[in-house]
Parts: C-alpha cells; structure tokens; sequence
C-alpha cells in the first residue's frame, strides 16, 4: 500500500498507532525554490520498544527512502536518528521524516531494519563501529570503516571512556 499523506496525517497516523510511545512530535515547514513551496521535515521521538514495528508500519504507509542514521552520545544514553524521505522523487511533496530513539549506554542495543529496509546495512554497520551500539539481527557486522588496529572497545563517536582520546597523536605535543 502506497499513501501519499500530507505531514499532519503522518504524525496522526502513528500517534494514533503508537499512543504514548510517540514520545515528542513536531513538524517543522520552510520555504524552498524559486515559488517559495512549502516543504516539511516531520521529527518524532519513539520509544525503543516499538522502533521495529514503527518501522514496519511505515513500510506500510510507503516505502520510505533511507538517506542515513546518525548519532550522539547524550551522556547517560546513545540517540540514533533514522532520516528518512517519503514521496521520494515526487518533487516538492517530499517529506523528511527523522525518527530518534534513544538507547542506554549500559545496553545499547536496537533491532536491524535491513529486513525492511536493505539500504540500511552499511549506515548500521558505521552505528556498531562509531557509537558501539550492538545491532541485532544484522545480516553483516564486519567491521567497515575503522582500522584493523583499533581495539573492538573504542568508539570514536563516543563522549566517555570508550572515546578515542588515549589513540590521539597530538602532533604539537612532540618535541622536535
């Protein structure tokens, strides 16, 4: 099933799906082009326990098209963010819709969404690498994008003492 919905029937839609588990809702509008169209980026907090079901639903609405996850270190917990496009390539009726959830840093762990979007691979692989999040149920968990001599235990995205500060070559530090 494919459903063009504008951005407020979006946000309805899974608030009305998920309750209280939509933990913060907002759409954000700008104006872009030479007509000064009105765009729309959609941001939702989710809780955890219904990332892959989330996911699964807006596979139903739409496949959406991945562009990356990013993520923060917040302190107590990890935030992984899910940028997504919906009505991709119907131009200036696309929809960034950025879902954040937050994992804690004494379990972070989430569930694969590359069973329903395959895409997702590699930006899940760089979570694993970056942030130490452990990803289950991930069809590749091979290290992609740091070197073979960095220890499994350091995470170059992280604020702690799983960061890369000890790794560091402070060039201006040698005495010449």
């Amino acid at each position: 099933m494919s459903k063009n919905l504008s951005a407020d029937e979006i946000v309805k839609y899974f608030k009305d799906e998920f309750k209280s588990k939509i933990k913060k809702d907002e759409i954000r509008k700008r104006k872009a082009g030479s007509k000064k169209n009105e765009k729309y980026s959609i941001w939702l907090k989710i809780d955890k326990d219904i990332f892959k079901d989330f996911i699964k639903k807006l596979c139903e609405i739409q496949f959406p098209h991945l562009a990356v996850a990013s993520g923060n270190d917040l302190g107590k917990t990890i935030e992984l963010i899910y940028h997504f496009t919906l009505n991709s390539g119907k131009r200036m009726s696309e929809i960034e819709l950025n879902v954040s959830v937050e994992l804690p840093k004494s379990k972070p762990e989430i569930e694969t969404i590359c069973d329903y979007v395959p895409g997702a691979l590699i930006t899940e692989r760089e979570k694993q690498e970056m942030l130490g999040v452990k990803i289950i149920g991930i069809p590749d968990s091979r290290k992609l994008f740091l070197p073979d001599d960095i220890p499994d235990n350091v995470y170059p995205w992280r604020r702690d003492e799983t960061g890369p500060e000890k790794y560091y070559k402070n060039l201006h530090e040698v005495k010449k």
